[in-house]
């Protein structure tokens, strides 16, 4: 068997990756899902599109690879992370949309949990602030929405799960289980069940108190495991029946793995739909003081789980859409390199893209997106390359956020995602960094950290230090601003993000 499949379930899309032995893709199915928008700040997905687009690309990915299930040593499953899906364990319905990691709909329960404590109420536990993004008000919202919910959970008749959950319970044969009979495996792992704030970070395991505050039955919650060992095998009706299922990460957790950043001190940052930055700390939980989320990073069979610094960054490409789809002034995403090109500089222009409030370092509901210094000289180059750079700032400001709580300095920063392929912007944030920028030649570092995990779980690869060899550079970018521009850009950006508070009261 020379291959593992890996399963990205993201936001957009669903993919499935068979890579090889030496960490590199074969060949790719990918399909995207509907984005439903019921009401503003409302975000939702289809769980059963979700799971046909997961079957539908796991087949497109073994024609163009010409291979079959014999040649597939184990399945690894990535997802986007804090996505609730709720469902029928008997009939394998959900029943209701799958609420978003971007959705604020739970915003006034957040509060009231908070009134009590503050938006700190939990984090001892969990590492986590009160907040919208994170699964457990999700949860509380489809129990309290959906008519009898409430009570057929308790009956133990509904399970719960983010993506992962939701992919293998059905891999592994959903309403009908293996063989037809039973049902499938109700699992998560621990990275993802870190960003539930249902789940103590200390014990691995699921909170009573929490659970009480949330008013969510134990019933309905999976089984929560390793990122890296056997849960199950893909049932008959799979094109990769009888494949064992080896390994869950979370998407930046994955993908952190993905870039052979093992180790304390290591880290990545992931530019997708959002950017996400991911600081290993080791075995040691490290609470953070410039909001920052403390998380699981991995955690390997039996060995002692590892812990991260993380820096969650809601809009990054999701504003290069918005200047496609809303304000129309590109026609495909990689055009905003062309056309931010067409200027020498922002014009002045800064764009905070607070568009549901901002994440790390503030943690700030109220907040809303903007466009500043906009002069009759500002045209759509000079919103474009403000664009680009406000990726490239909110970054700054989170690695500064882990050099304060960890305490080590960045000394390169390795980078994967969509958004990697734009020079300018890469360039762009080493020059505000002021440390080198890594790209990787396999930047489908996500789905390949879930492959990782799989392959060590059934002795595809033999251990970390023989993924850490397969890590091999694509480009490195050079810091070349001046240290005096960079601090006075800084400057007058943290002044624009200050601009956006207090907007939604």
């Amino acid at each position: 068997m020379d291959y593992v499949v890996a399963i990205d379930q993201g936001t957009t899309s669903t993919r499935a990756i068979v890579f090889d032995r030496a960490g590199r893709p074969v060949a790719t199915g990918q399909l995207e899902h509907r984005q439903v928008f019921p009401r503003p700040g409302w975000v939702e997905h289809d769980p059963m599109e979700i799971w046909a687009n997961t079957r539908e690309a796991i087949g497109q990915a073994l024609a163009k690879a010409d291979i079959t299930r014999h040649d597939v040593a184990a399945i690894g499953i990535t997802n986007q992370r804090e996505t609730a899906v709720v469902w029928d364990r008997v009939t394998g319905r959900p029943i209701a949309n799958a609420i978003v990691w971007q959705d604020t709909r739970t915003q006034g329960m957040v509060d009231e949990l908070a009134a009590e404590g503050g938006t700190d109420r939990f984090a001892d536990v969990t590492g986590l602030p009160l907040a919208t993004y994170f699964s457990a008000t999700k949860i509380a919202w489809i129990l309290d929405s959906v008519e009898g919910a409430r009570e057929r959970a308790e009956a133990g008749e509904l399970l719960f799960g983010t993506t992962d959950t939701w992919v293998l319970w059905n891999l592994t044969g959903g309403a009908g289980g293996r063989g037809g009979a039973g049902a499938g495996v109700h699992v998560t792992d621990v990275t993802n069940a870190s960003r539930t704030l249902l789940m103590d970070l200390r014990t691995l395991d699921w909170d009573d108190e929490l659970l009480a505050a949330f008013a969510i039955p134990r019933a309905m919650l999976p089984e929560i495991r390793s990122s890296s060992e056997v849960y199950g095998h893909a049932g008959t009706r799979s094109l990769l029946r009888e494949t064992p299922i080896a390994g869950i990460l979370g998407d930046q957790q994955a993908a952190t793995f993905g870039q052979a950043a093992f180790e304390r001190g290591e880290s990545k940052n992931t530019y997708g739909t959002g950017n996400f930055l991911i600081f290993q700390t080791g075995e040691e939980i490290v609470r953070s003081r410039n909001g920052l989320i403390t998380t699981v990073a991995y955690k390997l069979g039996d060995e002692a789980p590892r812990y991260a610094l993380e820096g969650s960054i809601a809009v990054t490409g999701s504003l290069i859409q918005w200047l496609r789809d809303n304000l129309g002034i590109i026609r495909t995403s990689p055009e905003v390199e062309q056309l931010a090109a067409t200027v020498e500089d922002n014009g002045g222009v800064y764009i905070v893209p607070a568009f549901s409030g901002l994440f790390a370092p503030y943690w700030r509901p109220d907040a809303r997106g903007a466009i500043l210094g906009l002069t009759r000289y500002a045209n759509k180059g000079h919103i474009a390359r403000a664009a680009l750079e406000s990726v490239a700032f909110q970054t700054r400001e989170v690695l500064d956020a882990v050099a304060a709580d960890a305490g080590i300095g960045l000394e390169e920063l390795r980078v994967d995602g969509g958004m990697v392929a734009n020079d300018a912007l890469m360039q762009f944030q080493a020059d505000i960094l002021g440390v080198p920028v890594l790209r990787p030649e396999v930047t489908e570092t996500t789905a390949l950290g879930a492959a990782y995990a799989a392959g060590l779980a059934v002795g595809f690869w033999d251990s970390l230090d023989e993924l850490r060899a397969l890590w091999r550079e694509d480009r490195r970018w050079e810091p070349a601003m001046a240290a005096s521009d960079r601090e006075a850009r800084l400057a007058r950006w943290k002044d624009a993000v200050t601009r956006t508070f207090d907007w939604e009261r």
